[in-house]
């Protein structure tokens, strides 16, 4: 089981939920975050700096992951990992990883950014590929 996690409020709610559907079915659980490719800041010179404030958030995320299932009184930790990769966007990370651990569920939060509205959110990209049943908590 594959959840994408950014530090969004619906991102923390996907990953409670896909720990819980984990920890039922016994089930691998990886969480992914995805750096962005920032390829204006590449063009300046500047992604070296971008690359640390992004690994230190990637960081942050893992602690948190890691002291909130060590936190879970009386209840079995699922198996888990934490995955940091770098892609074109969200989604093709997220796809991509999925296809690589030949997923059976893909977790994700809602999108409310206008960006989404407009081009598409994650969520609906990750159904539209028809590869894995997607799961877009709210």
């Amino acid at each position: 089981m594959v959840v994408g996690l950014d530090d969004s409020d619906s991102s923390w709610r996907a990953a409670a939920y896909a720990v819980g559907l984990a920890r039922r079915q016994d089930a691998l659980l990886v969480m992914v975050h995805v750096l962005p490719v920032h390829t204006t800041a590449m063009l300046a010179g500047l992604s070296w700096m971008l690359a640390a404030d992004d690994l230190a958030l990637a960081e942050r995320l893992r602690h948190r992951v890691a002291s909130g299932l060590a936190g879970t009184v009386g209840l079995p930790a699922p198996r888990w990992e934490f995955q940091v990769l770098r892609a074109a966007d969200v989604v093709t990370g997220l796809a991509e990883t999925a296809d690589e651990l030949r997923a059976d569920t893909v977790v994700v939060g809602a999108s409310k950014g206008l960006r989404h509205r407009l081009f598409g959110s994650p969520g609906v990209r990750l159904v539209r590929t028809g590869r894995w049943p997607v799961i877009v908590v709210p």
